[in-house]
């Protein structure tokens, strides 16, 4: 790596190059040298909207370099829970960062005005936003993407749509063609600094020194991304298509996490929306899959006249917007996720928002009064559709406070009880046992991607696991992904990095690490980020449950709290939780 930060202050419309090798040699990127620039940039004492407060976006040694090694991690103090915030992103980005020699880049201060940055190489140029200041996230790529580097090269355009500008705790930042910056609020925190977009492009490329070494391993990478099984399933259905297996064993979250299985599941299934919408893969820079699909949606505005728009789809995309909203059409499904892309919110954020308004509504909590005459029902894709125009004119305090996430609402209007967050944070789409639900309360990032809990879940499906054994999986899991997500590369991967392949690449890149050392990486930066969030008065281990968990089952059978509660406490003892910053 060229071990290369650009720092840009927007209060001051500046940027320089610092050079870092010591914390690139301890940390090697991604998101264990990035909790370190969190710490200096954006300490937990920081206003996460405030001037102070920073945006931080690194790749990894292995980011351009091998297959699949595609995303960019974000870190910043979240605006939806005020505590540790990190989103992962596809799309180009990671790619023109390391095209422009730059290995991390930390965005302080607040422009005076709405502000566009393009960045080559290393050369900052600071343009009004003006212009593009209130359009949609997809429209302000549209339009920014006219100032795109020469010579034909493309650059990658990270942007905020209307609800950033709002400084709105559910927004989200997009990459590039439907790529996002998702979850905890990276878009308010972009927003509050007056920053709408920028534009990264270079000329340049990682060094690659031992070359012959390095085609062997990229070639190995290649061949099992490509010709085994460890990633067939993301390029032919992608993640829609854990639709039916997890309906299958009753872990679909529907109608607020009240059961774990849809009636509507087969018009809403991966291979459902392949046969009847799927009309484009896509993959991000750098990667062989493709697992990026997108939909048509053909709606009628007159007589015989169409029109079509293109719109990506996934799993957490169907859950948040259709099974847990029970709706069971992709139209209207697709219809609420064109306004998600369009506004820039984070759709599980929403989607669960707006299930938790709707029990509020159905169980009396909140009437009509508050709605404004508009009823919030299941299954109604009408009455959603109409909510989400609301929420993004402003119209009416209810649904103002929509954007403000479950967690807000619950504890402003009632409905605690049927509140499904954890840490602040709308729940992942897995209703499948207590090893998912303890990933949701102890992540750092409250998220299905912080370990594979969800899968032991289903794992234990065929086998008997002890209490500890489980425990001890998810933490080592979590400790593993520290060391992957500092490379960069992306989780989908993870079947391809293992370690093994890890120090095979380390090493044709003439960095000199060895398993051991990668553990110790892996168990200091996890403890490291807790270190952060209990500074930041967030403590996992008093985290609380959603009430709603006790009274229902999961694929693997009812949700014990005692036993919970020991889930906890050895995963704490496990990780070695710091008792005190």
């Amino acid at each position: 790596m060229q071990e290369t930060i650009l720092h840009i202050d927007l209060t001051t419309g500046t940027a320089r190059r610092e050079r870092r090798p010591e914390l690139f040699d301890r940390f090697l990127g991604g998101t264990t040298l990035g909790t370190e620039l969190l710490w200096q940039y954006a300490p937990p004492e920081v206003d996460p909207l405030g001037e102070q407060s920073a945006l931080i976006f690194v790749t990894g040694p292995f980011s351009s370099v091998f297959p699949v090694a595609t995303k960019t991690v974000a870190l910043f103090k979240s605006p939806l829970n005020g505590e540790l915030g990190e989103t992962h992103a596809g799309g180009r980005l990671a790619m023109a960062l390391r095209d422009a020699a730059i290995d991390a880049l930390v965005i302080t201060g607040k422009s005076p005005s709405p502000t566009f940055l393009s960045i080559e190489n290393h050369e900052v140029t600071f343009s009004s936003a003006r212009t593009v200041w209130g359009q949609s996230a997809l429209a302000s790529e549209r339009i920014l993407r006219e100032y795109a580097a020469p010579d034909g090269r493309k650059g990658s355009v990270v942007r905020i749509g209307p609800a950033g500008e709002r400084l709105a705790p559910l927004a989200c930042a997009t990459v590039d063609g439907g790529r996002h910056f998702g979850r905890l609020g990276l878009g308010a925190v972009m927003g509050s600094k007056n920053l709408k977009a920028f534009l990264v492009s270079g000329t340049g490329g990682p060094p690659i020194i031992h070359r012959g070494e390095h085609r062997q391993v990229y070639d190995a990478i290649y061949d099992r991304v490509v010709a085994s099984n460890d990633m067939k399933k993301y390029h032919d259905l992608g993640t829609a298509g854990n639709i039916l297996p997890l309906n299958a064993i009753g872990g679909l979250p529907t109608r607020n996490f009240s059961q774990g299985f849809f009636e509507g599941a087969q018009a809403l299934s991966g291979e459902a929306f392949a046969e009847h919408y799927l009309v484009q893969h896509m993959a991000c820079a750098h990667c062989p899959c493709g697992c990026i699909h997108m939909a048509a949606l053909r709606e009628p505005f007159a007589p015989f006249h169409y029109r079509t728009t293109k719109i990506p789809y996934d799993y957490e995309l169907i859950y948040a917007l259709g099974t847990l909203l029970s709706l069971s059409s992709p139209p209207e499904v697709l219809s609420l996720v064109d306004v998600v892309e369009k506004e820039g919110w984070d759709a599980m954020g929403m989607g669960t928002a707006l299930a938790w308004a709707s029990e509020a509504f159905v169980s009396g909590v909140v009437g009509l009064r508050e709605t404004e005459g508009l009823p919030l029902r299941f299954g109604d894709g009408g009455g959603y559709l109409q909510a989400m125009h609301r929420i993004r004119k402003g119209e009416g305090e209810f649904f103002r406070d929509l954007e403000r996430g479950v967690a807000f609402c619950a504890a402003k209007y009632g409905g605690e009880a049927f509140a499904i967050h954890f840490g602040g944070v709308g729940a992942p789409g897995y209703l499948t046992g207590e090893n998912a639900l303890l990933t949701y309360l102890m992540g750092v990032r409250h998220s299905h991607l912080d370990d594979p809990g969800y899968g032991t879940d289903q794992k234990l499906l065929g086998k008997s696991l002890s209490l500890e054994e489980q425990v001890g999986a998810a933490v080592k899991d979590a400790q593993w992904r520290m060391v992957t997500n500092s490379l960069v590369t992306c989780l989908f991967a993870r079947g391809v990095y293992d370690e093994e392949m890890v120090l095979a690449g380390l090493g044709a890149l003439g960095l000199s690490w060895d398993g051991e050392k990668l553990k110790r990486m892996g168990e200091e930066a996890l403890r490291r980020k807790y270190a952060y969030k209990i500074a930041c008065g967030a403590d996992p281990r008093r985290g609380k449950i959603p009430e709603k968990i006790f009274s229902g089952t999961t694929a693997t059978g009812p949700v014990d709290r005692g036993r919970m509660e020991l889930r906890r406490e050895l995963y704490a003892r496990m990780v070695g939780l710091p008792e005190e910053v």
